[in-house]
This record gives C-alpha cells, sequence and structure tokens, in this order.
C-alpha cells in the first residue's frame, strides 16, 4: 500500500512522540512506508519545524550510517509557567492543610493528564542528561516517576519500605528520616539495576531531604550514579537541609494551619532548570 504524505506524516508524528530519546534510522520509516529517504527526510523537515515551532520537542538528526532521527520532547518556558501556577492554585486551597506542615496532594498526583505534564516539565530539564532509570520511593512518588520516565523513555525503579516475596533477594539500608530524626528502612531487589547505571531520583514532597538522601546512599550500594533530583513540591526548613543540588517545581514557603493559610511560590526550576534550550525559555 503506498501511503500519502499525509498519512504519513500523522503516523510518523505519533511514532516520533510514542519513542522519545530513541534513534530511529530513516530506512525504517522508508519501508514502513514504502516511499523513498529523500520523501521521508522532506517529511521530517516538516515535523521537526512543526515541532519547534509550537515548543513540542525537537528533532534530531544523527548522520552516518548508523544515524537517523531522534525525537526530544521539551517544553516553553511559558508552559512550564502556566502548569506551575496551575499547581499552585489547586495546592493553595485551605482543605487540603494537614497536621505537620504538609499538603492533600493524592487527588492531583493521581490525575494522569496533570502528570504527564509535570513529567515532561522535568525530562524537559534533563532531555541532554545520559539517564538510564527514574528512581522513586514508594508510594506517592511513583506517577510522577512514571510521567518523567515516559518522556525520558526509561524504567522506573521503585524503593520499598518493607521487603516483599515478589522481589525476589534484596538490598536494604537504614537511612535517617528528615524532620523526625527517625532511623527507617529502604528495599531495593537486586535485580533493579545495573551497576554503573545514572539514575534520576524523583519524589512528591521533600521537607528536609532524608527520603531522598537514603536513596542516595541505595545508589552508592548498586555502584550506580546520581543524574539528578527532581521534587514537585519542596518545604522551606529553617535546619539543616540534607539535599543541596535539586530541581523544585514548587516551593512550599509557610503554613498557618489557624488561619488556613498556604503560602506558595515557584520552586528553583525556573533559575535552575539550565537544560531547557534557550528558545524554549524565550518563549
Amino acid at each position: 500500500m503506498k501511503w500519502k504524505r499525509s498519512e504519513r506524516l500523522v503516523d510518523m508524528t505519533q511514532y516520533l512522540m510514542e519513542h522519545p530519546h530513541k534513534l530511529i534510522p530513516l530506512t525504517f520509516f522508508a519501508t514502513l512506508y514504502q516511499s523513498a529517504k529523500s520523501s521521508i527526510s522532506e517529511d521530517l523537515t516538516i515535523i521537526k519545524a512543526t515541532f519547534e515551532e509550537r515548543g513540542r520537542g525537537l528533532l534530531i538528526t544523527v548522520p552516518g550510517a548508523a544515524g537517523g532521527v531522534k525525537f526530544i520532547p521539551t517544553m516553553t518556558g511559558k508552559d512550564v509557567k502556566e502548569i506551575t501556577a496551575e499547581l499552585m492554585e489547586q495546592l493553595s486551597k485551605s482543605e487540603r492543610l494537614l497536621p505537620g506542615g504538609y499538603l492533600y496532594m493524592t487527588d492531583l498526583l493521581g490525575n494522569p493528564s496533570l502528570m504527564n505534564k509535570v513529567g515532561k516539565i522535568f525530562a524537559s530539564a534533563f532531555a541532554h542528561e545520559k539517564i538510564d532509570a527514574i528512581m522513586t520511593v514508594a508510594t506517592k512518588g511513583i506517577s510522577i516517576a512514571h510521567a518523567i520516565a515516559r518522556h525520558l523513555n526509561v524504567p522506573v525503579v521503585v524503593v520499598r519500605r518493607d521487603s516483599k516475596v515478589t522481589e525476589g533477594p534484596t538490598v536494604s539500608i537504614n537511612y535517617v528520616s528528615g524532620s523526625a530524626r527517625r532511623i527507617q528502612t529502604m528495599v531495593l531487589s537486586k535485580r533493579s539495576m545495573e551497576k554503573g547505571q545514572r539514575v534520576l531520583i524523583t519524589d512528591d514532597f521533600m521537607k528536609v531531604g532524608g527520603t531522598i538522601n537514603g536513596m542516595k546512599s541505595l545508589l552508592e550500594e548498586f555502584n550506580c550514579e546520581l543524574a539528578g533530583i527532581a521534587v514537585l513540591v519542596e518545604a522551606e526548613h529553617e535546619g539543616e537541609q540534607l539535599v543541596d543540588d535539586y530541581l523544585s517545581l514548587i516551593k512550599l514557603h509557610e503554613v498557618n494551619e489557624k488561619d488556613g493559610t498556604i503560602a506558595l511560590a515557584e520552586g528553583n526550576y525556573f533559575e535552575k532548570g539550565g537544560n531547557l534550550n534557550e528558545s524554549s525559555n524565550n518563549n
């Protein structure tokens, strides 16, 4: 069957967006659509221009016999600010207040459309880093981890608080929880990661950084390298902060349980998310 150009453009765009960060040879598309490589190149030029004009991402061409094209999802600075503002509006509602200065976020973390946007935001910031896996701790960070992983096209590694029979042999560590200063345990299956992998750690909420510090220690046990840390909400803390180098989308400044008020601000993503391409930041 001979494909029309309009049909090729639609199908090719969908394929590229479903396989981000994957190098796809031109011969793959040429064979799939029974078209000459020159026609496929022209199609890709149209798709590339549309992606960049709409701020959807970049289409990178890798020359040579082993080359091809690779779609890199990105997000414009304007879109990031709009999504952050939407999250802050939702999180600032007084009914979200929980004892201890925490916020109820489960409904937002369970919103697939919203989490997909959050995942793309963080994936954009780490788009040019070599990342082999996304690590989080069960359970609330899982939706964010999968959202980021989808846009980076890498697997998710879930750390648990206790060992499960279905995990097989495990590695466990003790760590000090941040604000409570209690000794807690983290467990990870030995089959979860391979030596030398670069791993992006993520979590939904960071107060002092004890949980993230624990995950960093697990990486050392597996001889893996930390590629970065992405946090949805960080809480401003007067005492010692256990984690320094991280990206946060939202900062929780203050919670007044008596007045029912929540003071939020943009996180450090807008200062440190330097891997976003310049054109995206200027949009």
